[in-house]
């Protein structure tokens, strides 16, 4: 169902908003089509883009943008996607921005639903079939990819004090007592994806009388440590990445979750040195496609479209590895070989397989229940 009621989103968004409920939707309409809104503010001749902290878009990669086209910009930052999709909904019939960038694939079907985004011109030859696999409509383009995934330190799961898991129910066993820290997907997008790998995880599984907020239970029950966001739980609480040279790091935790390149990543900034490797079991792992769109209502259309572009762009897109750490989308990307970087990246053999429409549809109901289950 692609319209459902508003006030039901209201409740899932309230942990990022307290004002949404002053809006008036606009919705699809039951084929799913959007009207194009008119423009929310007059041109300036100013493309202004709605985005969060993306590493790739540095001083440099912006004003080199702006020598290319002659199109001054103007980022427009808030926490995350999250943060991201609140914003849109918020301005939604006079949007200030022009081009959303960093939704990702368990977000933006509910910007799709809202008519938040608008067709792009681009033309998407180049791009790996695995990018455009959750999505491959005219409302937004991929930009970046990475497996969500479990990280443990190998210093720790030794095989003697620990034992590498080889089911999540693993994890619930008295070893693992204290042992594990998981972002909130409240509030958090990998915690977002790998809740939602979760739920086809046991789907999936070969006992039918348990679902996953049963193992999200027996988490909480087990110790499992709960953050905001991925910074807190890597950062602080994860003892095998960077986080040791993190003032207020704690290390109490043996595993969380990352990407799995995240390893990859730590290798590359190490000297081809790591403590850290990813957990890959079959379903526990979620594909995260990032996105840029064309935001429904915004006013430099030309200047959005030149920029999209630009961020698909061979200079650009093919060195996301090193500059936003996280996959290109061109064909035959790779990972970088320097420092271990590929060497450490591990690649799933079988991703979680949930839809972008079951996740929009679903996600609400998936949250009272983490909730319940962890709280």
């Amino acid at each position: 169902m692609r319209c459902f009621c508003f006030v039901m989103l209201l409740l899932f968004t309230a942990p990022l908003s307290g004002c949404l409920e002053t809006l008036e939707p606009i919705t699809a309409d039951e084929e799913g089509q959007c009207a194009v809104l008119d423009a929310g503010r007059t041109s300036d001749g100013v493309l202004r883009i709605l985005t969060y902290d993306i590493a790739a878009f540095s001083d440099e990669m912006i004003s080199t943008f702006t020598n290319q086209t002659g199109y001054d910009v103007e980022m427009i930052r808030v926490d995350d996607s999250g943060g991201i999709l609140e914003q849109l909904l918020q301005t939604q019939q006079a949007q200030q921005a022009d081009l959303a960038i960093g939704l990702d694939n368990t977000y933006l079907q509910t910007a799709l639903n809202f008519c938040l985004l608008q067709p792009h011109e681009l033309n998407l030859t180049g791009l790996s079939e695995t990018a455009l696999e959750p999505y491959d409509g005219p409302n937004a383009v991929p930009f970046d990819r990475g497996d969500v995934c479990l990280n443990y330190d190998e210093s720790r799961v030794d095989g003697t004090n620990l034992t590498e898991p080889t089911s999540l129910w693993n994890l619930t066993e008295p070893a693992w007592e204290g042992q594990t820290v998981f972002p909130s997907p409240v509030t958090s997008s990998p915690g977002r994806a790998f809740m939602s790998a979760t739920v086809d995880y046991f789907e999936n599984d070969e006992d039918n009388t348990t679902d996953a907020f049963d193992w999200w239970k027996a988490m909480a029950e087990n110790g499992a440590i709960f953050t905001s966001g991925w910074t807190e739980a890597y950062e602080i609480h994860y003892s095998g990445g960077y986080g040791a040279w993190v003032e207020g790091h704690l290390g109490d935790a043996a595993l969380t979750v990352s990407y799995c390149h995240s390893p990859g990543v730590e290798a590359f900034y190490g000297e081809n040195w790591t403590q850290s490797t990813s957990l890959t079991l079959e379903r526990s792992t979620f594909h995260q496609v990032e996105y840029a769109g064309i935001i429904n209502g915004g006013t430099e259309l030309e200047a959005a479209n030149a920029f999209i572009a630009y961020l698909l762009s061979e200079e650009v897109n093919r060195n996301m590895p090193e500059n936003n750490l996280m996959q290109s989308v061109l064909d035959n990307a790779t990972w970088p070989e320097t420092n271990g970087y590929a060497y450490h990246t591990d690649s799933p053999s079988l991703n979680a397989e949930i839809t972008n429409e079951r996740i929009a549809e679903e996600m609400e109901g998936w949250i009272s229940d983490w909730k319940t289950a962890t709280q």
